[in-house]
């Protein structure tokens, strides 16, 4: 129940979660739409395009049992007693986070759970001793106020200058939540550098997605965890970046979204932002080559006309899609037929876009295998079910050290 004025000074169980610094100044396929375009791969490692500058260090007692505090864009520095257990989250990229730092049973929200739940679980599956349950989460899409109240979390792992884009929600109500109920602590506008408004606007910088996930893993004091999910990333990007083809022998590829085989909607793979992070550090020739915006519809006419020689189709390891059909649907009709990537059998499923570290881990390894099977091994043709049994030889990361890492044996 939303909380009033009269009682907007009283403390919460939450005391121990506190803002420090005074900063909040400032559908269906959210995995795969939102989009209006904001690089490098630089910008999964580091800065990125250097418009952003991590702030990692602790900047009050880190000591174990002490206060610490954590500065993240557009947040500023919040102050923490203790780590957080119960974990509010809007989008996945955020769920993943808290999901690859031991706190996947602590989620209280996130955009569409049931869906993304069987999403995720289809990676999950390759990962020894780990499971994953988002069914029947508060849905977080639109939140309300109250519902935030009702949740109690203990931070709102949440992009607040995002939710005061929403209606109904404003500068003040982001303030009471944060000192009613607890901090938010979350960026989400770098999934294409998408540009802040109002207070928000004037110092709000871009992560990548493991640069934010070191913030994140600040916050809730798991840097051990952190560290070893960096280095098998840190491992597979060199060797990706190690045996990528030249430019002139990379193909053309197009990612596309559709709830039916009638609307496709496209998406870019080389722009800025984390929404690209598994696509940008295989750089791939846009097969529009920059003449279809992000987050268009196309008709069967232009994608002929662009003529891929690969197709990225998300959501399609979603347990509800059935990717034979989607390939029989492209192989049957008169237009699409005649694509390159349809004739070679080159139709592949993809995830979801707002991915966190270990969705990244698998998207890349697979579109490694999907764009260049000479030269890390082909993916095996994918219909349904889990994650595709890919022989230890032919694996481009440690399955275990990764379930090692979110079960805290580190």
């Amino acid at each position: 129940m939303e909380r009033d004025s009269d009682t907007t000074s009283e403390r919460t169980r939450r005391e121990y979660l506190r803002y420090g610094g005074a900063v909040v100044a400032g559908g269906l396929l959210a995995g795969c739409s939102s989009d209006s375009d904001g690089g490098s791969a630089a910008d999964e490692t580091g800065t990125g395009d250097g418009s952003a500058s991590a702030e990692t260090a602790s900047d009050a007692d880190t000591t174990d049992g002490g206060s610490y505090s954590v500065t993240m864009s557009p947040v500023g520095t919040v102050a923490f007693e203790s780590p957080p257990e119960t974990v509010f989250t809007r989008l996945t990229h955020h769920a993943d986070m808290a999901f690859a730092l031991g706190r996947g049973d602590g989620i209280t929200a996130m955009h569409a759970p049931d869906y993304y739940d069987g999403l995720w679980n289809q990676y999950v599956e390759r990962l020894p001793g780990v499971s994953l349950d988002w069914t029947g989460l508060y849905s977080s899409w639109k939140p309300s106020k109250e519902q935030l109240y009702a949740l109690d979390s203990d931070v709102h792992l949440a992009d607040p200058a995002w939710i005061t884009q929403l209606d109904k929600w404003s500068q003040s109500d982001i303030e009471e939540i944060a000192e009613n109920v607890s901090p938010w602590f979350g960026n989400s506008l770098s999934d294409i550098h998408r540009e802040p408004t109002g207070e928000w606007a004037a110092d709000y910088e871009y992560y990548g997605l493991w640069e934010q996930f070191e913030l994140v893993a600040e916050a809730f004091r798991e840097r051990a965890r952190y560290e070893e999910l960096a280095a098998v990333n840190e491992r597979l990007r060199s060797t990706i970046e190690a045996d990528l083809p030249p430019e002139s022998e990379r193909p053309t590829a197009v990612m596309i979204a559709a709830a039916d085989i009638e609307e496709i909607y496209t998406y870019t793979m080389n722009t800025p932002g984390f929404l690209t992070a598994h696509t940008r550090p295989l750089g791939p020739h846009d097969a529009f080559e920059g003449s279809v915006e992000s987050n268009s519809v196309i008709d069967f006419e232009t994608l002929l006309e662009a003529d891929p020689d690969v197709i990225l189709h998300l959501g399609g390891m979603e347990p509800e899609t059935d990717m034979a059909e989607r390939r029989a649907a492209f192989e049957e009709d008169p237009v699409t037929s005649e694509i390159a990537a349809v004739k070679n059998g080159r139709v592949y499923a993809q995830g979801a876009r707002y991915q966190g570290p270990i969705l990244n881990l698998f998207q890349l390894e697979m579109t490694a295998k999907q764009l260049y099977p000479d030269v890390f091994g082909e993916w095996p043709t994918y219909e349904e079910g889990p994650y595709p049994e890919i022989p230890t030889e032919e694996q481009l990361f440690d399955r275990q050290r990764v379930s090692d890492a979110i079960r805290g044996n580190v």
